[in-house]
C-alpha cells in the first residue's frame, strides 16, 4: 500500500483535515450494536486524523488507531488531548500490525484496505483476523465495480487500477469489487451485511460491509 504518501500531504493542510473530521453515520450506528454485544476493544485501521477512533473513545470504548501517516497521527493525538479522551495511537504498517493476537473485539477499515491489489489485501486481512478476537466484528468499505473510476487508467493486477495522470490518490493502486469478489476475498470471515452505497459524489459507489470472525473454524473443529 502506497496511498499514504498522498494522504500524508492531505493531512498536513487545514482543508484536508476538515474534510475528514466527522464520523460517518454508518460507523456511528455500529457503536450501538457493539455495546449490545458487550464488545469493548476497538481498532481503527487507517484512522487518518482520528474521526472514528475519537468517536469510539468518546463513547466509552477502549479505542486504538493506526495509520502510516505521521501527520495524521499527530493531528489525532492533539485532538484526543483537547477532548480529554484516552486514545492509543501508532504510526504503523497494516501488513504487520503491532498488536498481539486476539487484541480487539472490533476492527474498522474505512476507505483503507482497497488501496492494494488482491495479494496486498490478503496480507492485511490475515493480520486483521490475527488481532481480532473470535466472534469479533470487522467493518470496512471496499470500492465497488459500479464506481465511475472502475476501469480507468492502467490495470496492474486483476481489478486493480492506477491512474498515472491523476492529481489525487488514484495514482496509487485501487482495487474494485463486486459481491462475489467480496465473499471470495474475505475468506475466514462470515459476511453479515453488504450494501453498495454511493458516497458524497455522484458515482462514488463503495461497498459497506460488516463481517464476523467465527468463534471456531473448520480447522479448529478437525
Amino acid at each position: 500500500m502506497t496511498a499514504h504518501l498522498y494522504w500524508d500531504k492531505v493531512w498536513r493542510t487545514d482543508t484536508g483535515r476538515a474534510d475528514w473530521s466527522q464520523p460517518h453515520p454508518w460507523v456511528v450506528d455500529e457503536a450501538g450494536r457493539l455495546r449490545t454485544r458487550g464488545l469493548e476493544d476497538t481498532l481503527d485501521l487507517g484512522c487518518g486524523v482520528g474521526r472514528h477512533a475519537l468517536f469510539f473513545a468518546q463513547q466509552g470504548f477502549a479505542s486504538a488507531g493506526i495509520d502510516r501517516s505521521p501527520a495524521a497521527i499527530a493531528t489525532a493525538e492533539t485532538a484526543a488531548r483537547e477532548l480529554g479522551v484516552e486514545l492509543a495511537l501508532q504510526v504503523g504498517d497494516f501488513a504487520t500490525l503491532p498488536y498481539p493476537d486476539n487484541s480487539f473485539d472490533y476492527v474498522l477499515a474505512f476507505n483503507v484496505v482497497y488501496h492494494a491489489d488482491e495479494t496486498g489485501l490478503a496480507t492485511v486481512l490475515s493480520e486483521i483476523r490475527r488481532v481480532l478476537r473470535p466472534s469479533g466484528i470487522y467493518q470496512c468499505t471496499m470500492l465497488s465495480k459500479r464506481n465511475l473510476e472502475y476501469g480507468r487508467g492502467t490495470e496492474i493486477s486483476p481489478n486493480t487500477f492506477v491512474q498515472p495522470d491523476a492529481t489525487d490518490d488514484k495514482i496509487h493502486p485501487h482495487l474494485y469489487t463486486d459481491i462475489a469478489d467480496i465473499v471470495r476475498l474475505h475468506d475466514g470471515f462470515q459476511l453479515l451485511s453488504a450494501d453498495d452505497s454511493e458516497h458524497s459524489t455522484p458515482g462514488s459507489f463503495h461497498w459497506h460491509c460488516r463481517f464476523e470472525l467465527p468463534a471456531t473454524t473448520a480447522e479448529d473443529e478437525r
